[in-house]
């Protein structure tokens, strides 16, 4: 018997949102189609991860984006330093919008940064996850490093059922440029120490969004697992308001068109002293042969 490819669950997914979606305006005033409550379940003992093959998925991306929410900082300024422009719109329309000046994106990202001065006062995004994640200020006054204590709870009580970290701070939602959409990362060690999470994303745009979500959560992963000294097991992920913008339906189409090919495998190249010293090069992929890119706007 031959098993289904697990990435047929995420086609299934874009199926049933295209054909059974409930239509309504959004937020960003795009339109989407969408349903609520979605589960996918991924299997990464065997080495593979779940970056998708039916288009191909600039892992690299999610993946930096990952090691910069760790670094608890909130400044696109680094990121495009980087060359990740994935956070570039949110504070490019509020700087449009509070001085009128129609400056172009790539004018826009190029004095954030050469401009340090410039960068700090239209680069931030507020304290979105990687304040809430490593700096969560709690009503006492002190700050609240939620990765170190995962990893120190993984390390000396991986039977807890409280490893877990999030980044939904209602007195801090309003200054953020982006309320959080993955919200929750919860583990579970087994007895034979395998390390599996549960993500909960209360909102996800399922064209664009979801597959850095993946990727990014299995890197998390592997890299929790190292510094605990266990094996990765499953990745699921929780969906709430699970959606296609109007503008990405014949994209999903096309990408319910192919037929998915073998996930790749991630290993780490080596292993830091601590969770704070991963580096990008230390994620090595084999085996990724994915479908074409597919091109989509992004909603703001």
């Amino acid at each position: 018997m031959t098993l289904r490819h697990p990435e047929y669950q995420y086609l299934d997914l874009l199926a049933q949102v295209l054909e059974t979606g409930d239509q309504r305006i959004d937020r960003t005033g795009v339109g989407t189609r969408a349903l609520f409550g979605a589960m996918l379940r991924f299997d990464l003992s065997d080495g593979t991860v779940p970056i998708l093959t039916t288009k191909r998925v600039y892992w690299k991306t999610a993946i930096k984006e990952m090691l910069w929410f760790l670094t608890g900082q909130t400044n696109i300024q680094a990121l495009l330093r980087d060359n990740v422009r994935i956070w570039s719109d949110w504070p490019l329309a509020r700087y449009r919008n509070e001085t009128g000046e129609g400056i172009s994106r790539e004018a826009f990202e190029k004095r954030i940064v050469e401009d340090d001065d410039f960068a700090a006062r239209w680069g931030d995004l507020g304290p979105v996850y990687g304040k809430q994640w490593r700096r969560w200020l709690g009503a006492d006054g002190r700050e609240y490093d939620q990765i170190a204590e995962l990893v120190q709870t993984l390390k000396t009580n991986p039977a807890s059922r409280r490893m877990l970290f999030h980044a939904w701070n209602p007195s801090e939602l309003g200054a953020m440029a982006l309320p959080p959409c993955h919200m929750v990362y919860q583990y579970h060690v087994t007895s034979a120490g395998k390390l599996s999470c549960i993500l909960y994303q209360r909102s996800c745009d399922l064209l664009l969004g979801a597959a850095f979500n993946y990727a990014a959560a299995a890197a998390l992963q592997l890299m929790l697992a190292q510094q605990a000294d266990l094996t990765p097991g499953e990745l699921i992920w929780f969906g709430g308001d699970v959606h296609l913008y109007l503008n990405h339906l014949d994209q999903a189409r096309e990408q319910i068109s192919r037929a998915p090919r073998p996930f790749p495998t991630m290993r780490l190249a080596r292993r830091p002293d601590s969770i704070d010293g991963y580096k990008i090069t230390d994620f090595e992929l084999a085996g990724y042969e994915p479908h074409a890119a597919i091109k989509a706007e992004v909603a703001v």
